[in-house]
Formats: C-alpha cells, structure tokens, sequence
C-alpha cells in the first residue's frame, strides 16, 4: 500500500515538474493577506497560510463538536418520545423525524439562514434574554470570560479538583459494587474541594468575570458572539442529525427483552429509574456503532457551512488560499489529511469504548 501511495506521489510531482507548476508546501509561511469574518482564535491578514489553515481547522472543531453534543442530546430526547405511552407525543416525534431527515440537508442550511436568520432584527432592536444574551440579525451574543492576573492559581485549583472528583466517583462506584452502600465520604470531600477553590478564587482577588455584550451605536461590543452563517449551520445540522440519532435510540431501545421493563416496574422502579439504570446501559450496545458512524458524518458534513460564507476549513483554505496560491494539490492533501486525522480520532476513541461495554460471555 506504501509503495502504491509513493508511485502516485512521485507520478504527480513528476507531472508537475513536467509542466513547470511548483510543488511543495512553502507557500505556508507566507503572509495571507486576507481577512477572514470569524475566528475563535487571533487572527489577522498579516499572518500566514499556515494560520489560516489552523483558523480553518479550529472554526470546523468548535462547530462539529456543538453539533455533536446536542444533536446526540436532542436524538435521545427524540428517541425515547417515539416510544411513549402518550400517542400525541410519539406521533409528533415521528413527524418530526420523517419530515427532517428526508428533507437535504443542504436546503435545511439555507433555508435557516435566508429565512429565518437573515429576517431577524437588526442590532437595536434585538431579541433579549436578561439582557446578557441578544440575537439579531449579525449574530448570538453572549458573555464571555474575562481572565485577570493570577486566574491562572484558579484555574489550576478547579483542574486538580475537577481530577479528584473523578478519583472519588470511580473509588465511590467500585465501594458501592463490594458494599452496596454509598461512600460516606463522597460528598463532603466534594464539597471541600470545591470550597477550597472558592477560597483560591477569593484569595487571589476574584480574577476572572464576565463580560457582558452592550449596543455601542450600531452594535454590540465586548462578551463573545456566533455570526448568523454559525448558528444557521449549527441549527440545521443539528435538528437534522437529531432526527437519525433519534431513530438509533428508537431502535436500541427496542432491541431490550420487554421482560426486563416489566421486571423492574414490578420491584417498584420508576419509567425515569428503569430508563436509567435498565434499558439505556443495555440500549447503548447497539446505539454506539451507528452512533459513532453519526459523528464521523457530522465531521465531514460541517464542510456543507461554506454554502452561507461560515469560515470554516473548506471556506478558508480550498476556496480563499488555493485561489491566491494556485497550489491545488497541496491545499486538498492538507484538507483531506485534517478530515481524516479528526475521522479516525473519533473511530479509534469511541471504538475503544465501545468494546470496553459490549457483553463478554464466560
């Protein structure tokens, strides 16, 4: 296989050389000279290709990870209503399916961002939510973090605290697993580690607030915000993979022995305890696989945002640096090299764990 990659290597460069086109990957270290509308990280035309590159990278992680988080959260939501007792909820889940997931997903984008984003208020006239959160028709604003001197101290302290409560609820689980009973010292050693980080807080000065977004003329200024084209890509992606996510817990669950329902209703468990405790452990054997195939998806679907200008990875680099550069053969490479380092990341993580839940017989 390495030597077939090296044989269509060298032929390509070889191609190139032949007709007098460049081929290398200096063209990294030179200034870009364009600006780019968003950016979680600093950036300026100033910078290099090698910095828009890393934007790029950077706006596509922070949208697929958001997509991820709460089209899995919605999917189950969605999931368990398709099997409720009350026939008006389940028929709205299932309309609610259908109708998403059959609709392209393309079209899904547009349509919230030409039809619903796009008609919002301006600036002044914007929506509030107790006057910290405001959308219109730029973007969501909201308050961000504000780090002083010695936040640092803080931020360590929540860190070390954060790695003891792991400790102790894996120490409390497997205590629980021997005894039956809980850990008598869970909950005041979590409730000392946390008080001895808001003693660190206090005593440092209380270096970190937030900073809340105010209109200043005709805008608003200081906290964070999201540009329209991320929230259109992020709600339509979203609500569309919530709807297959949804149909993968609808199965999973059903894969369950109703016996097992039926016996825990009869020891006095509650619908939310048996849901808990029974069928979703048991439910997750067969939702992780095509769980995780919905996440690589997800990954590569957001590339779909460079339709409505968002500047994510396919935005910023194959269209803005390839049409200023020329280097068409590096600049994919380097594209389909991220989407497949990211692709196998998550294959590798999540299959990992899920060998660790399947069932073991002996």
């Amino acid at each position: 296989m390495c030597g077939i990659g090296y044989y269509f290597f060298s032929n390509v460069v070889e191609n190139l050389h032949q007709m007098e086109l460049p081929f290398g990957f200096g063209f990294i270290s030179s200034t870009a000279g364009f600006d780019i509308g968003w950016s979680i990280i600093p950036y300026d035309p100033t910078m290099s290709y090698g910095r828009v590159y890393l934007v790029g990278i950077v706006n596509t992680l922070i949208l697929s990870t958001l997509i991820i988080l709460f089209a899995t959260l919605l999917g189950f939501v969605v999931g368990i209503i398709r099997l409720s007792q009350n026939f008006l909820l389940s028929q709205v889940a299932r309309w609610y399916v259908e109708c998403v997931r059959n609709i392209p997903l393309l079209i899904q984008i547009v349509f919230w961002f030409i039809v619903v984003f796009s008609t919002l208020p301006p600036p002044k006239k914007s929506y509030a939510l107790f006057n910290i959160f405001f959308l219109n028709n730029r973007g969501f604003y909201l308050p961000s973090p504000v780090f002083e001197t010695h936040s640092g101290w803080t931020l360590i302290g929540a860190l070390a605290a954060m790695i003891c409560t792991i400790i102790l609820l894996k120490k409390s689980r497997v205590f629980r697993r021997k005894s039956g009973k809980r850990l008598p010292i869970l909950y005041p050693a979590l409730l000392t580690l946390f008080g001895l980080v808001a003693i660190l807080f206090v005593s440092t000065g209380s270096p970190i607030h937030w900073a809340v977004p105010s209109l200043q003329g005709f805008n608003f200024h200081d906290g964070f915000f999201f540009p329209i084209s991320f929230m259109a890509a992020f709600v339509s992606m979203t609500i569309y993979r919530s709807a297959t996510i949804g149909e993968m817990v609808r199965a999973g669950i059903q894969s369950i022995d109703p016996g097992q329902i039926e016996a825990a209703s009869a020891i006095g468990f509650s619908p939310f305890k048996t849901l808990r405790l029974i069928i979703i452990p048991q439910a997750a054997r067969a939702i992780l696989p095509p769980l995780i195939n919905a996440w690589l998806t997800i990954v590569k679907e957001s590339s779909l945002a460079v339709a409505i200008g968002f500047p994510e990875l396919v935005s910023v680099f194959i269209q803005t640096s390839l049409n200023q550069t020329g280097r068409a053969i590096e600049i994919v490479m380097m594209v389909m090299g991220f989407y497949m380092c990211t692709s196998l990341s998550i294959s590798f993580v999540m299959n990992r764990y899920n060998k660790r839940i399947q069932m073991r017989e002996g």
